[in-house]
């Protein structure tokens, strides 16, 4: 027994006791969600034919290799190297994972859980260092050897043309999203990687979550480039109550550029699909009042509807419009043409789900982004918590959030074709646990299993989803908190060469995967 437990270690084994643990953590329950009484084990087998399940990363989080083979600097090596005081353990992404020099093996060990697909974004800088102008050949290489490695391993490519990292020029330039200049240098990048990759990608992803850098990057200034108004964070420089928008107006236009040019120029022959992925928790009102049921609403449409409603119906939502008013960039008759329906697909990223209170401004002086949409939010109610807490202070299981936000989706945007692109859990990164102990993320196994529960139950109910990626496949740089949580289904010795080892839950869900 103590040579077989010895061998869990190993990548390379498959320990048969965690079939027994499999039957047990289903038999355990899962959070927020009651059992249901499935005619057979809870697998694949339940869910659409050709459905798809992958794992996610991103290219700041996972690459490493920062400053070596011609890649630039984004906004994220600049902000972690001059503000580590607003990274949790005051590291940086200059490592990472080192998946630059260890992507074959990591793709085997997708292949070797059953993985579909991986989703991954290419990091700008790496192709064009300055952001627009000579390519960078060795970037390019990279991108074609994940891609090619990816597909001849039977996984099929799912990727990001943006994930927050910036290239410094372009910040430096003219100010990144700040200035309308950045719609045709994105586009143009778009175009060189759809001319480039897209003979064999499929599936792209204009934005990740451009929620996090218009209202984190410019409203709380917590993440690059960290811009905030004084009243609102600790930043040098910025204007929470204007920045967010403008950011937000022009990553929705460089966003709808990028599906044009794809459309016109690649769609018909490449024959792939498009679109965008965002981000929202859930909101359910804190009582029953009307007050804080509107307030519920409001924040969806503060969350969500900034960037869903404008690439559906053209527009801003209307809470927005009547609160924001003036602040809140205006689009032209023939940009709001330019931007509704820009998407073969939506990807939702979600995680958590909070009570919304009503909460009328009581400054009118200092506004911001935060206070605009005039709700509270907490996790607690009639002295309860919403869900079980986690190692994040914001993330608290509640598996029944992720049907509800697609059943929203559904009725509110026209019943789109909908990707999950991110779900998944944290645990502490704590170095004084052995890590034969860390790899037994249990946890993580009933998240995933009540979340796909309920994204059953969404599919059931008639929302169209066609996959669902896990966040994250490794243990990596997890932006303000740096390393001190692990989101991966794989562990990741961060101090002894980035050594892997399949948790718990990637055998799990290799069961899952295998029936």
């Amino acid at each position: 027994m103590v040579e077989a437990m010895r061998k869990m270690m190993r990548v390379e084994s498959f320990p048969l006791i965690l079939f027994f643990l499999f039957f047990f953590f289903l038999a355990s329950g899962s959070e927020n969600v009651k059992p249901t009484p499935y005619s057979m084990p809870f697998n694949r087998t339940l869910f659409p034919s050709g459905f798809v399940f992958g794992a996610g990363s991103s290219a700041y989080q996972s690459e490493g290799a920062a400053n070596i083979d011609g890649r630039g600097p984004s906004i994220w090596d600049t902000f972690t190297k001059e503000h580590p005081e607003k990274i949790g353990d005051h590291s940086n992404g200059d490592v990472a994972d080192d998946f630059y020099h260890h992507y074959k093996s990591d793709i085997k060990l997708m292949k070797k859980i059953g993985l579909d697909s991986f989703r991954f974004s290419i990091s700008w800088s790496r192709i064009f260092p300055k952001g627009k102008g000579k390519v960078n050949d060795l970037g390019v290489k990279f991108y074609n050897n994940v891609i090619d490695e990816l597909l001849s391993n039977g996984l099929t490519p799912f990727v990001s043309l943006f994930h927050w990292d910036l290239p410094q020029s372009l910040q430096d330039e003219y100010g990144g999203f700040m200035s309308p200049k950045i719609v045709e240098d994105f586009r143009e990048y778009a175009d060189f990687c759809f001319k480039t990759f897209g003979d064999r990608v499929k599936n792209w992803v204009t934005l990740n979550n451009p929620l996090s850098l218009s209202s984190n990057g410019y409203n709380g200034g917590t993440v690059a480039p960290g811009r905030c108004s004084n009243y609102v964070g600790n930043c040098t420089a910025g204007n929470s109550a204007t920045e967010p928008y403008i950011i937000a107006h022009h990553l929705i236009l460089a966003h709808a550029a990028a599906v044009r040019l794809y459309k016109k120029k690649y769609q018909r022959h490449q024959k792939g699909e498009i679109g965008i992925t965002l981000m929202t928790l859930w909101f359910e009102p804190k009582s029953n009042t009307v007050a804080d049921r509107e307030a519920a609403s409001r924040a969806l449409d503060f969350w969500f509807g900034w960037y869903a409603d404008p690439i559906t119906y053209g527009s801003y939502p209307e809470s927005m419009q009547s609160i924001v008013g003036d602040r809140l960039p205006k689009f032209t008759k023939t940009q709001k043409e330019f931007v509704k329906g820009s998407y073969d697909f939506l990807g939702v990223n979600y995680y958590t789900t909070y009570y919304a209170v009503n909460s009328p401004l009581q400054n009118s002086l200092n506004r911001s982004y935060s206070t605009d949409s005039q709700i509270s939010l907490t996790v607690v109610r009639n002295g309860v918590l919403i869900g079980t807490p986690t190692a994040l202070n914001w993330l608290y299981i509640y598996p029944k959030g992720l049907r509800l936000l697609l059943m929203y989706v559904k009725d509110k945007y026209q019943n789109p074709t909908i990707y999950v692109t991110e779900n998944g859990v944290a645990e502490a990164n704590n170095a004084s646990i052995p890590i034969k102990e860390a790899i037994k993320d249990s946890i993580r196994i009933r998240y995933y299993d009540g979340h796909l529960k309920s994204l059953l139950q969404a599919i059931k109910d008639g929302v169209y989803v066609k996959g669902y990626y896990g966040w994250s496949f490794l243990d990596d740089f997890e932006w303000d908190a740096g390393y001190t949580v692990r989101f991966g289904i794989t562990y990741v010795e961060f101090k002894n060469n980035v050594k892997r080892y399949l948790k718990y839950s990637a055998y799990w869900l290799k069961m899952f995967l295998l029936h």
